[in-house]
């Protein structure tokens, strides 16, 4: 299970899920709008993104210890892409809907959290890509038995 290179990478997948409730999306000067009413605008601020962060983190860290069941290891992989896309589309959408609310002299800076839905893809299809290898492997010394 631990020498396997996809668990490695989903752990860093959960592991990114879970940076995102230390990491803010985006920070403002001022303090307007429902986002930035404590000036930083984090999972916090809406339900549906702290739900899609709970339920990706989970899901890669169950999926670590489906390892004897590749085909299904492989498709919830592919939902915690599902799951980093949607984080990251949501949050922009909920951005830029605060946004066109916002004065035009009001500064936001993006944080670390903006980053953290795209490493989440990124270790998401790495996982899967090496979960397909294991089981096109198991699958060719299976026909050499």
């Amino acid at each position: 299970m631990i020498q396997r290179i996809q668990t490695v990478f989903l752990l860093i997948a959960a592991i990114a899920f879970g940076l995102l409730f230390q990491f803010p999306f985006a920070s403002s000067t001022t303090n307007t709008g429902n986002l930035f009413r404590d000036g930083v605008y984090n999972l916090n601020d809406h339900t549906i993104l702290l739900i899609l962060s709970i339920a990706g983190a989970i899901l890669a860290v169950v999926n670590i210890f489906l390892f004897k069941n590749r085909p299904l290891q492989s498709r919830l992989s592919y939902l915690i892409v599902v799951f980093g896309v949607l984080l990251a589309f949501v949050a922009t959408f909920f951005f830029m809907n605060e946004s066109k609310d916002m004065a035009e002299t009001q500064v936001v800076n993006d944080q670390a959290g903006m980053y953290m839905p795209i490493l989440v893809i990124i270790f998401g299809i790495l996982a899967s890509v090496f979960i397909n290898k294991d089981e096109k492997l198991v699958r060719s010394s299976d026909r050499l038995r």
